[in-house]
């Protein structure tokens, strides 16, 4: 499995691979191979994990040994690993044909009864060229048009479903990501079109020892549709003798919805849905989100007062800030006396802008950016002239995109600029006025709460991430029942103040809960509020075991 940690080879790394627990290899091996007769293959075989697996499986389903080399396949783009997994195998009394090539250029007409293993993962940034070019190729000729966002495990689901046949069984070991990222999109659609059955084992836990990665179990088998996927949530590898053929729970998706909801009781998914669909709206029917201005260097362009005095850059060569970071941003607004209070403290609450051309103080400060190389950074070079920094609209909300606790928005009432660590909202003409005053309150509800871990991302250290896009699908309350509460909202307002500085969210939603959700059953909101919880502390506890 290819990850991003600092205690594998580099070399292995760049290849996408990680090793496999025996346990996952036993497990799919088992589930996958039915007959001593089966043919398996094994794409990105590495060291040939899941051949050792398969190789064992056969002997104990009774399969003759010198029949082997003939069930046994695997491909393997590195040489030496190849080398190695041959050599694994001979020590077993085990032999393979193991094609030493790039998997997306592996041409043969067989089809295999049994297809297992753990695809490489390199991120998008690291998957380029060549390799990129035949993977989407790959991808497109089984009709799957992947972005260029996507990493490279998508393009090996497809090219390995090619090689299956119409009877056989497929069980990979894949990112977590698919069910939630936007790429892994066109794979969801994919699986439930090809197979009759899709299959998910989650983990509780995580089961790569020192890796943020999480993943899931991938089970599929037969051809002509499934209009739903099932799940089996177990502890760890340890566990997995424990999935039975019963307690698989269903989920039938709604057209290019994530997966996510897979994590939840099925009962707590339908009624967070069915508040969903009665009273909220999406953020995009608030405003436009978008990502705050890109300076190509913070420490230059964002400065404290006693640097823009030291500089002696003077009011009109700088503009107000929100700090770069949103540690800052806690409350319900960001006030002009708290932005004061911050550049009072040091922080970073000025940017260098220019409001006209270059001349004195300001023009001296440019230059000692080219002699320092900020000229030359990749966001400066590109523009004229360097130094000028693309502002973005003043925002009327801040919405903070990377969060170890929740997304919070918070009303702009100093009317500050904001740069790349957070996004900003612009509301739209006919919200503006009660959308700044009401709707960073009235998001502190269960249904908001739980949507954020619904439509967001976990990313390593436990950390929730809103994409854009993302961001744009939060559940919100609808316009129309927040005018409906106004009065009520605006009248809880210094108790949530107070109950944010304690910090206490759980209690702040329940505040809004009674406000904005009267006629909601009380068992129904503390079923949303378990399923944040389990969600909220799913993620977190990958930050405390890695």
């Amino acid at each position: 499995m290819g990850v991003h940690v600092e205690d594998i080879d580099r070399r292995t790394k760049a290849r996408g691979a990680f090793f496999t627990p025996p346990q996952i290899a036993h497990y799919l091996a088992s589930w996958a191979i039915r007959d001593a007769g089966d043919s398996i293959l094994e794409p990105s075989c590495g060291e040939a994990s899941f051949l050792l697996a398969a190789g064992r499986r056969l002997k104990a389903l009774g399969g003759l040994q010198h029949s082997l080399p003939h069930q046994l396949h695997g491909v393997e783009i590195h040489e030496q690993s190849a080398h190695t997994a041959k050599l694994r195998l001979s020590a077993e009394g085990l032999n393979a044909e193991i094609a030493v090539r790039d998997f997306f250029e592996f041409d043969t007409s067989a089809r295999y009864r049994a297809i297992i293993g753990n695809p490489p993962f390199v991120r998008y940034q690291d998957f380029s060229g060549l390799d990129r070019a035949r993977s989407l190729e790959a991808a497109l000729a089984q009709g799957v048009r992947l972005s260029g966002l996507a990493s490279s495990w998508a393009a090996f689901v497809v090219q390995a479903a090619r090689h299956l046949a119409e009877d056989g069984r497929l069980a990979l070991v894949l990112p977590a990501e698919l069910l939630s990222v936007g790429y892994a999109r066109e794979i969801r659609t994919f699986l439930l079109r090809r197979f009759a059955s899709v299959r998910l084992v989650i983990f509780e836990e995580r089961v790569f020892p020192g890796v943020l990665e999480e993943v899931v179990l991938l089970l599929a088998e037969g051809t002509g549709g499934a209009h739903r996927f099932e799940v089996y949530q177990t502890k760890n590898a340890d566990t997995l003798p424990d999935v039975h053929a019963t307690g698989w729970i269903p989920h039938t998706p709604r057209d290019g919805a994530k997966w996510t909801a897979a994590l939840l009781a099925e009962d707590a998914f339908g009624k967070y849905e069915a508040l969903r669909e009665a009273s909220f709206e999406q953020l995009d029917d608030w405003g436009s989100t978008y990502l705050g201005a890109v300076t190509g260097n913070n420490r230059y362009f964002a400065l404290n007062a006693a640097e823009a005095r030291e500089a002696g850059l003077s009011e009109r060569d700088l503009i107000r800030i929100s700090p770069p970071g949103s540690r800052h941003l806690r409350g319900l607004t960001f006030t002009d006396a708290a932005w004061k209070a911050l550049a009072k403290e040091g922080a970073r609450s000025f940017m260098f802008y220019p409001a006209g051309e270059l001349a004195g103080t300001a023009e001296r400060y440019a230059k000692l950016g080219e002699e320092a190389g900020v000229a030359k950074a990749y966001k400066c070079r590109v523009r004229t002239p360097w130094w000028r920094v693309p502002l973005v609209h003043v925002p009327d909300l801040f919405l903070t995109y990377m969060n170890h606790e929740r997304p919070r928005l918070i009303t702009n009432a100093t009317e500050a600029h904001i740069l790349n660590s957070v996004y900003g909202v612009r509301l739209r003409e006919g919200r503006k006025k009660l959308g700044r005053d009401l709707l960073p309150l009235s998001c502190l509800n269960s249904v908001t709460l739980l949507g954020a871990e619904v439509v967001g991302r976990a990313y390593g250290g436990g950390l929730l991430k809103l994409e854009p896009r993302e961001a744009d699908k939060l559940p919100v309350p609808s316009l129309d029942s927040i005018r409906k509460k106004e009065t009520e909202l605006r009248s809880v307002r210094p108790q949530l103040a107070a109950t944010l500085r304690n910090g206490s969210v759980d209690l702040a939603a329940q505040i809004v809960d009674r406000v904005l959700l009267p006629h909601v059953p009380n068992d129904d909101l503390s079923a949303l509020r378990v399923a944040r919880d389990m969600l909220f502390h799913r993620r977190r506890a990958r930050a405390k075991n890695v």
